[in-house]
């Protein structure tokens, strides 16, 4: 009985080894199957295709994109060995170039590192809210519409540090690289972080040592980028500026007469400098509600040093640089000579 018994247990052993190693030759098999899948590509086409991946996409929705533009050709095996190296759960939203040609391999290491198709944003220096909103709009990314009515949020402003209702003049002149998933709010997100990552603790102690709020010092610098495109003579029209306001004097700049315009038509006249609205420095004392443009580097640090000078008026000289004085005769001399004439 006993030796039945042990007779019985060897053959079970021998059945469960059996059955083991069949188990193992098949997953063998099955695995190396997988790996042999995702390193062939479906195809010999170097064309390549464009896929998205949206935000919150199923992966089965992905594999269905890929399978449809002929990508891939077996999707259970594509889904199997993302689920074996655990890719299903990180692939990374955007717009991927992609084609039959690359390995399953190749394509799920792309989408999962977010080896994006991603679009070049300038914002220039001294553009506005409409302009920049203009920029974005054709990159791809929302409407101008939907730009201006995120970048005029007051809480959304707050959320981002900054004391004003809009984003006007925090959106830092540079390029920038976006992918297609991204989204208006992001995109103001990362523009405003690079203002924040330039405006150091270095300008706002300065700002507070000449009396003025970062918004303040914004809003003039923003009014500096306009006036000039000449380096040299920022801190110059930036000490006018600061001279006219140490002694109450109206600023009179043409450019936030413009801003405060809807639908200008671009010639300034008489009747332009005689509208009251809050940003005509013509007919209000101080400076305006808030900025004009985006300012760029030169113009911020031009608004924190002007430059030593007693000049209260210039006048362009037409061609890019302005004359200055001290004296109203002097100064109308100059635009006799300069602007009249012409």
């Amino acid at each position: 009985m006993r030796f039945q018994k042990a007779i019985n247990l060897i053959r079970h052993i021998k059945l469960s080894f059996l059955i083991f190693t069949a188990v193992i030759i098949v997953a063998s098999f099955f695995i190396f199957d997988i790996i042999t899948y995702a390193n062939r590509p479906a195809g010999t086409d170097e064309s390549f295709k464009i896929i998205v991946v949206k935000k919150g996409q199923a992966f089965k929705d992905t594999i269905y994109n890929l399978k449809q533009a002929g990508i891939i050709k077996d999707p259970l095996k594509f889904r199997l060995y993302a689920i074996l190296n655990r890719y299903d759960k990180r692939i990374k939203t955007g717009e991927y170039t992609l084609s039959s040609s690359m390995s399953p391999a190749l394509i799920l290491d792309k989408m999962v590192k977010g080896k994006v198709n991603l679009y070049r944003i300038t914002v220039p220096e001294g553009y506005n809210l409409q302009q920049i909103a203009g920029i974005v709009s054709e990159a791809g990314f929302g409407t101008k519409e939907d730009f201006l009515k995120i970048a005029s949020d007051p809480s959304f402003a707050h959320e981002k540090k900054i004391e004003a209702k809009t984003f006007e003049g925090y959106l830092y002149p540079d390029t920038y690289f976006f992918s297609k998933g991204e989204t208006i709010k992001s995109i103001l997100s990362t523009m405003v972080d690079s203002f924040w990552s330039v405006y150091s603790l270095k300008w706002k102690v300065r700002a507070k040592e000449i009396g003025l709020s970062i918004h303040e010092i914004i809003t003039l610098a923003s009014i500096i980028e306009k006036e000039t495109a000449a380096p040299d003579e920022r801190p110059i029209i930036s000490s006018v500026f600061h001279n006219r306001l140490k002694i109450g004097m109206k600023l009179e700049t043409d450019p936030t007469v413009i801003y405060g315009i809807k639908n200008f038509k671009g010639n300034i006249t008489r009747k332009d400098l005689l509208e009251i609205t809050p940003y005509n420095t013509y007919m209000i004392k101080g400076l305006p509600p808030g900025p004009i443009s985006s300012p760029g580097y030169e113009s911020i640090e031009a608004a924190l040093y002007p430059a030593k000078t007693p000049y209260i008026f210039f006048v362009s000289k037409n061609d890019g640089t302005h004359f200055f004085s001290t004296k109203f005769t002097e100064h109308n001399n100059a635009v006799t000579k300069y602007q009249l004439k012409k």
